[in-house]
């Protein structure tokens, strides 16, 4: 199956546009505020290891656990968007989500805090089973449009998750968080429950055979292969900058952590590069968009690295990047929902575990090479990755340069 070719999709029944696009906001502010739930300790470990009298070292154990449930429930929670009726998964899951952000508000304990920090990242998950209904419910000839619409929701939620868990913090102190997005939980499941229509899907078989044909996905589709790759090789260069900045805002510029906090919301703008994408992608410019947002990849990081001595000039490269990830991402999502509609929670989970295995590894590397070779490292570092995922794509274009239709 090449990029042109698409199964024939499982429908359900068409939305009138007006209830379509509440719809989709709906399920965009879905995916943001229930992916924020696995960023909101990460500038809270300070308040977190003096409330459970540990060391900061012990306290960041709370982003490495929920990361690892976020991983957990990728791989074994995701794919049952292709057993379940969706909008039941989805609800009830936002629900546990909620039971255990109260749990996590009033954890006695630093033990029961991680227990249930990881069950917050298992459920968490439900952005990623909310994304392939969204392609299920919007019209095939603008789905690239309306998964650019929930995708940007989702990237708000990352990006802006931090900020308001520092802000609300600061108000009523660290527990609230988890409690107001625990109501916040049961709101949204509610609403999903009222405006969501019924999904069922078509797989036969139960969970064990589910499982196993996530490998055969992989194996058989291409496509998918190398659209996560490429992916995975351009979040991993957006972790090594992100990873690795808040050292060289503190070293060379001298900023505090409100600085910090400020410098990091400038990655809000690559939030309009996801629908901007997606209506490139269902005009047919998917593969050409695709091939700039790498290229524009490589030249944010080039610029972070050579212009490193400007706080302005970081932050135009953290625009550019997060761009260039936000604008590949949704075109790649646009194709990969197209090869099997009838397992797009399946491909989902092949793809987004691959991406996240990608920034997770990535992550890492960057601060062993920032320790060895500084952020000159870590940039050409991240450039060497996307020039990969770079060549990657042009190996591809140039084996269907005779093909036509979208990419």
């Amino acid at each position: 199956m090449t990029e042109t070719d698409t199964a024939a999709p499982t429908r359900l029944p068409p939305m009138a546009r007006p209830a379509l696009r509440r719809v989709m906001l709906v399920l965009a502010a879905a995916c943001g505020l229930s992916v924020a739930n696995i960023y909101y300790a990460q500038p809270l470990l300070d308040p977190i290891a003096s409330a459970f009298k540990v060391s900061q070292g012990s306290a960041a154990l709370v982003v490495t656990v929920t990361q690892l449930g976020y991983a957990l429930g990728l791989v074994a929670l995701m794919p049952l968007g292709d057993l379940l009726e969706n909008r039941a998964l989805a609800s009830r899951t936002l629900l546990i989500t909620a039971a255990a952000l109260v749990a996590a508000a009033v954890a006695p304990g630093f033990g029961v805090f991680l227990v249930v920090s990881v069950l917050v990242g298992v459920t968490s998950v439900v952005a990623q089973i909310l994304i392939p209904f969204a392609a299920h419910l919007a019209p095939e000839e603008e789905r690239g449009k309306f998964v650019g619409t929930v995708m940007t929701g989702l990237l708000l939620g990352i990006l802006l998750a931090r900020t308001m868990a520092s802000l609300v913090a600061a108000a009523w102190g660290w527990r609230a968080i988890y409690l107001i997005s625990g109501v916040l939980m049961v709101v949204i499941s509610a609403v999903l429950v009222k405006l969501l229509p019924r999904r069922h899907p078509d797989h036969p078989h139960g969970y064990g055979h589910l499982m196993k044909s996530i490998v055969g996905l992989a194996r058989e589709e291409p496509i998918l292969r190398r659209r996560a790759i490429c992916q995975a090789l351009l979040f991993g260069a957006f972790s090594c900058f992100w990873t690795s900045v808040a050292f060289e805002l503190i070293r060379r510029h001298h900023m505090g952590q409100i600085g910090i906090g400020a410098f990091a919301l400038v990655g809000a703008a690559g939030a309009v590069a996801a629908p901007v994408s997606g209506r490139l992608g269902d005009l047919g410019h998917g593969k050409a968009a695709s091939g700039t947002a790498l290229v524009l990849g490589i030249a944010a990081m080039v610029l972070a690295g050579v212009g490193a001595g400007s706080v302005v000039v970081l932050a135009v490269a953290g625009v550019l990047l997060d761009l260039a990830v936000q604008g590949h991402q949704v075109l790649s999502q646009r194709v990969i929902y197209g090869l099997r509609p009838d397992a797009r929670a399946r491909i989902n989970t092949v793809y987004m575990t691959t991406v996240f295995l990608g920034g997770a590894a990535a992550s890492g590397a960057s601060g062993a090479v920032h320790n060895m070779w500084g952020w000159t490292g870590v940039t050409a570092l991240g450039a060497v990755l996307v020039l990969i995922a770079l060549v990657l794509w042009a190996i591809d274009a140039l084996r269907d340069r005779p093909a036509s239709g979208r990419r």
